[in-house]
């Protein structure tokens, strides 16, 4: 999984009645924009993921809206 810094993720719950979490990518730790990645979570929480199947990207591309890629990603 390829992300820049700006782009928002969604960690979807994974059983009945979670939430899904919303956060900002404020730092790549992987070379050419891979994992991991340190979020900021809606909630004002920070952590460095590396994401898993349960994991969106929303790639926010410079002066254009932004693009949801909202299938999981392996």
């Amino acid at each position: 999984m390829h992300a820049s810094v700006g782009d928002s993720v969604v960690v979807h719950g994974r059983t009945v009645g979670s939430h899904d979490r919303k956060g900002e990518i404020l730092e790549v730790h992987g070379p050419g924009g891979t994992e991991p990645f340190l979020v900021r979570f809606d909630d004002g929480h920070e952590a460095l993921i590396f994401p898993g199947p349960d994991l969106s990207l929303v790639h926010h591309e410079h002066g254009q809206a932004p693009r949801a890629d909202l299938a999981p990603s392996s």
